[in-house]
């Protein structure tokens, strides 16, 4: 289960219910690309036995969560999910203030600008503007990018407290052992690039033909840590134009946010 709490701290926490987990978990697995998914593909991605799978959907479908196509025998999500996530979304003010901003410098970059809070070890896209007359990335609102290899989440690690942060890297390393050291010193190179240059990069790190830099930044003192990246094919999107050109701009759009929010 990707992102999920490492298993020893589950088994201390006696208020913990496993059962809700496993069904939330089930719910996680669906993303922004997929219409469909049967027990057999739920049970790969969660990492739980199909019988315990099939009873978990099925009562999710009883509730609203799912629902089952009979044609395919397989699930896609319900109204009832899209009433919680439209009701997340509806209470993000700093959407509808970053959004005309993130377009304008979507528009001067020619890529995409994307807005996104953690979800466990991913960043999930609440906001995205794209320029007319550019080839940008298939990713749109509800998209899942790694927290690990991205510069959207890398610059979220670059900004949460040290507590916060060894948890991550705790759970991030558990989740491949074998990929931990190159992880490791990617996340920590760009740490340092936070600190001198204010963006934390992306050159290839998560897909090899892709850029990206990114900052973090908190909307208010009891809000949760948002990040904001503009990224792209790497032949349209140079390392040079991100970091000389692109890098102020996004630099000042996070430190606007912050203020306008915060207000």
């Amino acid at each position: 289960m990707a992102g999920a709490p490492p298993k020893g701290k589950v088994k201390e926490d006696r208020h913990f219910v496993t059962a809700l987990a496993r069904g939330l978990e089930v719910l996680s697995c669906f993303r922004s690309s997929d219409k469909m998914l049967g027990n057999q593909e739920l049970a790969r991605r969660c990492g739980l036995p199909k019988s315990t799978v099939s009873r978990l959907t099925y009562t999710l479908t009883k509730l609203g969560f799912l629902d089952y196509v009979e044609e395919s025998g397989r699930y896609r999500l319900g109204s009832a999910t899209l009433s919680l996530g439209s009701a997340m979304l509806a209470r993000m003010d700093v959407r509808q203030i970053a959004r005309p901003l993130m377009q304008d410098l979507a528009d001067f970059s020619q890529a995409m600008v994307s807005l996104g809070s953690r979800d466990r070890l991913s960043m999930i896209y609440v906001e995205n503007c794209r320029s007319q007359s550019a080839l940008t990335l298939s990713l749109d609102v509800g998209s899942r990018i790694p927290l690990a290899t991205t510069a959207m989440g890398r610059a979220y690690l670059a900004m949460c407290s040290e507590a916060e942060r060894n948890d991550l890297m705790d759970r991030i390393r558990e989740l491949d052992e074998l990929a931990w050291p190159r992880i490791h010193e990617g996340i920590e190179a760009a740490i340092a690039q936070y600190r001198e240059l204010g963006v934390c990069c992306s050159f290839g790190d998560w897909q090899k033909d892709v850029n990206a830099i990114a900052v973090a930044f908190r909307p208010d003192g009891g809000r949760s840590l948002m990040a904001i990246n503009c990224g792209g094919p790497a032949f349209n999107l140079s390392r040079d134009f991100l970091l000389e050109e692109v890098r102020p701009r996004l630099v000042a759009l996070g430190a606007r946010l912050e203020r306008s929010v915060t207000r």
